[in-house]
């Protein structure tokens, strides 16, 4: 049951649905987090992981993660200085919402393709038939 907060007339900034929402938001940001869960990873590797983003997109998404307080950037010691960057714990609070966005996600499409089937099972049958059907039926 939603709390007070919960139930606004309008979107408020504090809403937990609102807060849950931002903190995923932006393209490539779920599939940053995605690879994060997984352990904490350089730059490199998440490149590696996710070649199709651009390195300047990367960039800013981790920054953002970061100002979210969702990602923490570490330096590692030694010569080239190397970056990891690693979930914080509000990062990996975000497993359920991200599984549940994946599984909804599913659902949904499974729902879109039933309803295309449909149109299309309906398209194909002949006006005049489905005229008839519904005025003899």
């Amino acid at each position: 049951m939603p709390s007070p907060r919960g139930r606004t007339a309008r979107p408020e900034a504090d809403c937990p649905v609102e807060v849950a929402l931002a903190a995923v938001s932006g393209r490539w940001t779920t599939l940053v987090l995605r690879e994060l869960m997984h352990a904490p990873q350089s730059f490199g590797t998440l490149r590696e992981r996710l070649p199709e983003i651009s390195p300047k997109v990367l960039s800013d998404r981790l920054h953002t993660l970061r100002e979210r307080g969702l990602v923490a950037q570490e330096r590692l010691p030694g010569f080239p200085v190397r970056t990891r960057y690693t979930l914080t714990p509000a990062g990996r609070a975000l497993r359920p919402l991200l599984v549940e966005l994946y599984r909804t996600g599913e659902r949904l499409n499974e729902l879109s393709a039933v309803a295309g089937q449909a149109a299309e099972a309906h398209d194909a049958v002949p006006h005049a038939v489905r005229h008839t059907v519904r005025t003899t039926g």
